[in-house]
This record gives structure tokens, sequence and C-alpha cells, in this order.
């Protein structure tokens, strides 16, 4: 550890607010040009140390996947990968949070609906086998309960928590089914977000209820609307993620949350300002 290391490390004890803080700001600093000696100060022996750069780790950790995100939003436009941006919301809202686990999990579970698929005849089929893969194995559903919360909009939680809105729970359906080669897209509906697989829609929000016609025309009615052909169009990646920014928006104005409200607001912003560059 170099000397200028071992002094900022003593001045972390310091039982001073202030000198706590002005102390974390150089170690922001100094991780720009030396990011393995914060990493050697989260492995101190001393718990007080360790603990505040653990905090100042996150903390930059949390500013890259802000600016990460940030940079996808403007240069994303319609082909931006959906399930990195959705990988990279998640670390912006959690700074420090690995998803690597995560992926890991979607993986098996794209192996298991593989192996099952040469059984299914048609995609009728072929959503009622991953739906109860879903569903009842992996025990996915909607959180009517709590449904206006930050967790429900964010993929890493609803893997957690196997609680989901509608358009994540899509999103979740489109991500294990894309893994055994399964093309399942998401009908951006107004008032609800739904899925389909071929000329099959369904509900992955409602026990991944397989809707018709007359479904899906009750459900713009809700609106005020009618079914036309526009309503029925696969969502983009842009699309798609505007959505879940909005809901995520209308969350931290429940809560009140001006900070995050802000942060959201500009990554909209941004979003659209890519999509008609």
């Amino acid at each position: 550890m170099v000397a200028n290391l071992d002094a900022l490390a003593k001045l972390l004890s310091d039982n001073d607010p202030d000198t706590v803080h002005l102390v974390k700001e150089q170690l922001m600093s100094l991780a720009d040009a030396n990011p393995l000696a914060l990493e050697e100060l989260t492995n101190s022996d001393d718990d007080v140390v360790a603990g505040h750069a653990r905090e100042v780790l996150v903390e930059i950790q949390g500013q890259k996947a802000r600016e990460d995100f940030q940079l996808l939003c403007h240069l994303g436009g319609e082909a931006f990968d959906l399930e990195q941006a959705a990988w990279c919301l998640a670390r912006a809202i959690n700074p420090g949070l690995c998803t690597y686990d995560h992926q890991v999990m979607l993986n098996e579970w794209g192996r298991q609906y593989l192996s099952g698929i040469s059984r299914c005849l048609n995609n009728s089929d072929r959503v009622q086998l991953l739906s109860f893969q879903i569903a009842n194995d992996l025990g996915f559903g909607g959180n009517s309960e709590s449904y206006y919360c930050e967790q429900n909009s964010l993929l890493s939680s609803v893997i957690e928590t196997r609680r989901g809105i509608p358009i994540t729970l899509t999103l979740l359906y489109i991500l294990i089914g894309a893994r055994a080669a399964v093309k399942i897209e998401g009908i951006n509906l107004p008032g609800h977000f739904i899925a389909k697989l071929g000329d099959v829609y369904f509900d992955p929000f409602n026990g991944c209820r397989i809707l018709c016609k007359c479904d899906v025309e009750q459900i713009l009615e809700r609106q005020g609307l009618k079914l036309k052909d526009k309503h029925l169009q696969a969502a983009s990646p842009r699309q798609f993620l505007m959505r879940m920014l909005a809901n995520l928006l209308y969350v931290y104005d429940l809560d009140g949350e001006l900070e995050k409200h802000g942060m959201v607001k500009g990554w909209m912003d941004a979003l659209s300002a890519g999509a008609s560059a």
C-alpha cells in the first residue's frame, strides 16, 4: 500500500464526519488512476476503513452504470440489445449490483425449456410449456399487491422475488424463449403489456392466459379505445425500454423520490432524442 493510501486509510477511521467525507472524495479521485488501491482498502483488517472503502467503490460503480445507461439511451435508437439494457438499468438503479448470477439462471431456464420443445406441436403448445415452467415450476407471477414499486420494473429484482408487472414478466418470457430459439415478442397495448408467439397472444401477468381477439378488445375498451392493427405490432427495444422507464417514473413520483425521478426523466429524454437522431 502506498504511503498516501496509508494516510488516507488512517483518516477514514476519524470520528469527524467531515474529515471522512473529504477522504472519500480523495479516494474517488485516486481510483481513476489507481483502481486497485481502492480495492485494497476494501480488504483492510480495519472494519471501519473497509466499510468506507466499499461505500466509495459502490458509488464509483453507480456513477459508471448511470453513465453507461445514459449513453445507451442516447445512442441506442431502435436497435440496441434489450437484455443488456435491462441489466444496465438494474445496475444504474442499484449501484454495486452484480447481475451475473441472474444471467446464469436465465441460461439454465432456457436450457430446461429447450429440452421440452420437441414435444410441442404448435405455438400454443410452446406457450403453455413455457408458462408451466415459469409460473408453476419457478413460481413467477404478477405482483398485484404491490404493483407500484421499484423492484417490479427491474429484471434482477423480478428474478429474485419471482414477482413483477406485465412488462417485466413479458421480458422474462422473451429472454427465456430466446435462449431456446423461440421468438416471443412484447405487445405495447395502452393500459397493459402482453406477449405473442407467432399468432398466439398471451398474458404473462395473469397466469399466461391465451388471449383471443375479444380479450384484446376488452383490454383496449377499458382505455376507451378500439382495436387497430397498430396496437398488435411488436414493441421495438426503444418502446419496450421507454415503457419500463415510464413505470419507474410513476413510482418515483408516487414515492416523492425527486432525485431518482429526475434521473429517469433524463434517461427518457435521451431515449427520445436517440430515436429521432
